[in-house]
C-alpha cells in the first residue's frame, strides 16, 4: 500500500465515505417491490431508467472531465447526486419515481470517468493495477458495510436509507473539495502512458531546454469509438456487466418472492463486499505477472456460472455460496480491466476513454433490468440464471480472442501481452 501519492489516498477516502452509505441502488428493487408493492416489471423499468441516465452521463462526464477538469466535474456530480437521492426517497407517484431515478443515474455516473481519470493522472503505469485494486477495495469495504446495515435500517423504514445515502454522498464531495486538487494534464502529442512509466518527459542534467511539444491532436468521442481494440474491450465489459447487474436486480426479487426478508438479502449480498475486503489485495498479488487473457477469461466464467448456480438455490446458505463464486470473478477481472483501459487511453483523452468504458456498465444497467424483468415475469428466475451462465461463456471466449498473441506481432502491454504491470506493483507493495 506504500508509494502512492497522498492525493490518491484522499480520493480513496472520499470513495470509501461515499460507499459506506450507498444504500439506495442496492435496495431499490426490493424497496419498489416489497415496500411500495410495484411489480417486478416496473422495478426493472426504474432500474433501466437509472441505467439510461448513466449511459448519457458516462460519455458526458468523460468529456467534461477533459474539458472543464476532473475536480469541478466530480464536485458537481456528487452534489447533484446527494440532492437527487433525497428527492427519490420522498416522491410517491410512479412517474415521479421513474423520472427521479433517471436523473439519479445521470448524476451518480457522471463522477466515475473523473475518478478514474484522476487515478490514471496521479499513479505511474507500473502501479496502476495496484491503485485500481485499492480503489475497488474501498468500494467494497463500503458496500459490505452498507449492504449489511441497510437491511437492518430498512426494518425501521426505507426513507432512512435515502437520507443516509444523500448525507454520505455530500460528505464525499466535501472531502474532494478540501483535499483533491485538479490533475488534468496539459495536452501533448498522442502517446500511451506506458511509453513513459511516470508519464513525464525525461530530462538530462546540463541539457538545453527542449522546445515545447506540439499540441496533441484533437480526440473526440468518434475517435474513441473507432478504436477497435478498445471498443472490443467495452463490448466484452458490457456483456459481463449485464450478468453482474443481476446481483441488485434479479437476486433481490427472486429472494423476496421466496420469502426472504430485506435483512437476509442484505446479509447475503454483503458477503460480496466482505470477501473483496478480505481477499482483493492478496488475490491481486497472487495473479500479478500472470497471463491477463486467462485471468479475464476465468473471471468471466466465475461470474457467469456463479449467477447460473442461483437456479439451484433453496436456502440462504446456497445463495451465499453463489455470491462467493461470482465474487471471485469480480476480484479477478475488475482491476485488470481498469488497468487495461488506462493502457489503451492516450494521456490527453483519458476522460473520454474512461467515459466510453463506463458506458459499458451504465448501458448494462439500462438493458439488464429490462431483460431480467421480462424473463422473471414470463419465464421465471431459471431463465435469468441460464442466460447469465451463457453470457459468461461468451465473455470468456471474447477475452481469449481479444488478448491472444498474434503471430509476427511484438507483444505489448496494451492488448496482446500477459499482465506486466502487476509484477511492479507487487514489488512496490
Amino acid at each position: 500500500m506504500g508509494g502512492l501519492p497522498t492525493t490518491f489516498w484522499w480520493l480513496w477516502t472520499s470513495t470509501l465515505v461515499n460507499r459506506l452509505g450507498s444504500f439506495v441502488v442496492t435496495f431499490l428493487a426490493l424497496y419498489l417491490t416489497v415496500d411500495r408493492g410495484f411489480s417486478p416489471a416496473f422495478a426493472g423499468l426504474v432500474a433501466s431508467l437509472y441505467g439510461l441516465g448513466g449511459s448519457v452521463a458516462a460519455v458526458a462526464g468523460g468529456v467534461l472531465a477533459d474539458r472543464l477538469g476532473r475536480r469541478p466535474t466530480l464536485l458537481a456530480a456528487q452534489s447533484a447526486t446527494a440532492a437527487a437521492t433525497l428527492v427519490l426517497g420522498f416522491v410517491h407517484p410512479a412517474w415521479a419515481i421513474a423520472v427521479t431515478a433517471a436523473v439519479l443515474g445521470v448524476t451518480s455516473n457522471a463522477s466515475r470517468p473523473a475518478v478514474s481519470a484522476i487515478m490514471a493522472d496521479l499513479v505511474p503505469a507500473g502501479d496502476r493495477v495496484r491503485a485500481f485494486s485499492l480503489n475497488y477495495w474501498a468500494i467494497n469495504i463500503g458496500f459490505a458495510f452498507s449492504a449489511a446495515v441497510a437491511g437492518l435500517i430498512a426494518a425501521h423504514g426505507f426513507l432512512l436509507l435515502f437520507i443516509g445515502d444523500a448525507a454520505t454522498t455530500l460528505l464525499c464531495a466535501l472531502v474532494v473539495f478540501a483535499r483533491v486538487p485538479e490533475t488534468r494534464p496539459e495536452s501533448r502529442p498522442d502517446d500511451r502512458p506506458d511509453d513513459r512509466p511516470d508519464d513525464r518527459p525525461v530530462s538530462r542534467p546540463g541539457a538545453a531546454t527542449a522546445p515545447a511539444a506540439p499540441a496533441a491532436p484533437a480526440v473526440g468521442i468518434g475517435t474513441v469509438l473507432r478504436d477497435p481494440a478498445f471498443m472490443a474491450l467495452v463490448g466484452l465489459t458490457f456483456v459481463l456487466a449485464c450478468v453482474s447487474n443481476q446481483g441488485s436486480v434479479a437476486l433481490p426479487i427472486v429472494m423476496g418472492r421466496a420469502g426472504y426478508s430485506p435483512t437476509e438479502y442484505g446479509l447475503v449480498v454483503a458477503l460480496n463486499g466482505l470477501l473483496i475486503v478480505l481477499l482483493q489485495i492478496p488475490v491481486t498479488h497472487l495473479v500479478a505477472g500472470r497471463n491477463r487473457a486467462l485471468m479475464l477469461a476465468a473471471a468471466a466464467l466465475c461470474t457467469g456460472f456463479g449467477f447460473g448456480l442461483t437456479a439451484f438455490a433453496g436456502s440462504a446458505w446456497f445463495y451465499a455460496l453463489t455470491v462467493v463464486v461470482w465474487t471471485a470473478g469480480e476480484m479477478l477481472g475488475v482491476p485488470s480491466s481498469m488497468a487495461l483501459v488506462a493502457e489503451l487511453s492516450p494521456v490527453h483523452a483519458r476522460g473520454r476513454y474512461q467515459g466510453v468504458y463506463s458506458l459499458a456498465w451504465s448501458g448494462a444497467s439500462f438493458l439488464a433490468p429490462i431483460a431480467a424483468g421480462f424473463l422473471l415475469s414470463f419465464y421465471g428466475g431459471g431463465a435469468v440464471w441460464l442466460s447469465c451462465a451463457l453470457l459468461g461463456i461468451v465473455a470468456a471466449a471474447g477475452y481469449l480472442w481479444l488478448l491472444r498473441e498474434r503471430p509476427g506481432q511484438r507483444p505489448g502491454p496494451a492488448v496482446v501481452a500477459p499482465e506486466n504491470t502487476g509484477a511492479a506493483a507487487s514489488t512496490a507493495s
